[in-house]
């Protein structure tokens, strides 16, 4: 489940997860380009408010950074926030998935690195309006890039049942999403889906207590949480956004992402695991050069953030780090 703080507790506006390894970690890379002969490009593939895009350009001084992210408010804060870098830094305001187009456009064939820092972002949960947050009234909205046409609150009134149900069943990992959808089919009857705290209202009545010893998350965070993937698509961009990262890599190059609840890190690990791990059948007593690993691992498993770190940033707590490096072109 995705673990980031919806209001109960109170954080810094913005604190990069991890920074320190991620700079170390996209170092690999930028030192990549630099033996062979080529400028260093890093894509920050979720700019956010910028603040592991400050710390990886104050870290390399000859590398040209790229930030992508949907939310025009982010690109106009985070572009305030690096303005001092001058050219070295551009912001694109569009999905991680057009990561092909953003290179052509800037006339990049290859990227030392790219940075994918998943989910929601503090910007997004503390601005009201937004509608990310259970723990506060706001409209249904959910959306990133507010320019995109659908809300969740269209989702709640228009989509069937049984969308519903597979939606909140798969996005959110919730047991209860047939009774969940047939009640919101139920009750737009009456009255439609327009504010979190009408729908948080209901799923407290729905979803019952947990007995387990283990205290259940809020009985409105599964729900939410799979509505704002569905509205935003964010696991079929990262589907197609992740592995055209990868396949943009100069020799050397590495891939760095921050997952934040279980889907997301599903994703992650199959597509790095599809690069890592021989294609040849175990029988085979020799190996084709193009049935061998094309990337490396360069993270045990998942890596998370220390205790410390979760003090000063509640965010971190759900944090899984994973990263490979490039060590040769993807077999055809």
């Amino acid at each position: 489940m995705d673990d980031h703080p919806d209001g109960h507790v109170e954080e810094p506006l913005h604190v990069p997860v991890m920074l320190e390894r991620c700079v170390e970690l996209l170092g690999h890379g930028v030192t990549a380009a630099r033996e062979l002969g080529l400028p260093p490009v890093i894509i920050d593939a979720t700019l956010g408010m910028g603040g592991h895009s400050e710390g990886i350009l104050r870290e390399f001084p000859d590398v040209r950074l790229i930030g992508i992210d949907r939310d025009p408010q982010a690109i106009a804060e985070a572009s305030a926030r690096l303005a001092s870098f001058g050219e070295r830094f551009t912001a694109v305001h569009t999905t991680d998935d057009a990561l092909p187009e953003v290179l052509s456009a800037h006339r990049i064939e290859r990227i030392s690195g790219a940075l994918f820092d998943l989910g929601v972002s503090s910007l997004q949960l503390d601005e009201d309006e937004r509608g990310f947050s259970y723990s506060r009234p706001a409209p249904l909205d959910m959306r990133m890039n507010p320019q995109d046409p659908l809300t969740a609150a269209d989702v709640l009134n228009s989509y069937s049942e049984s969308e519903l149900a597979r939606i909140i069943s798969e996005y959110g990992e919730e047991r209860f999403a047939r009774r969940i959808a047939r009640i919101i089919v139920t009750d737009r009857g009456e009255r439609p889906w327009s504010t979190s705290d009408q729908l948080a209202d209901m799923l407290q009545r729905v979803v019952p207590d947990s007995k387990s010893a283990r205290k259940r998350s809020h009985p409105a965070k599964r729900t939410f949480q799979a509505l704002r993937i569905e509205v935003n698509r964010e696991l079929e961009i990262l589907e197609s956004a992740l592995p055209a990262a990868l396949r943009a890599l100069h020799i050397g190059g590495v891939v760095v992402v921050e997952s934040y609840q279980s889907l997301e890190d599903t994703i992650v690990k199959r597509i790095f695991r599809s690069g890592t791990t021989s294609a040849a059948p175990p029988e085979l007593p020799i190996v084709p050069d193009h049935l061998q690993p094309w990337l490396t691992d360069l993270t045990r498993g998942a890596e998370k953030a220390d205790t410390a770190e979760i003090e000063i940033n509640p965010r971190s707590a759900s944090v899984r780090l994973r990263a490979v490096a490039k060590t040769k072109e993807q077999p055809a």
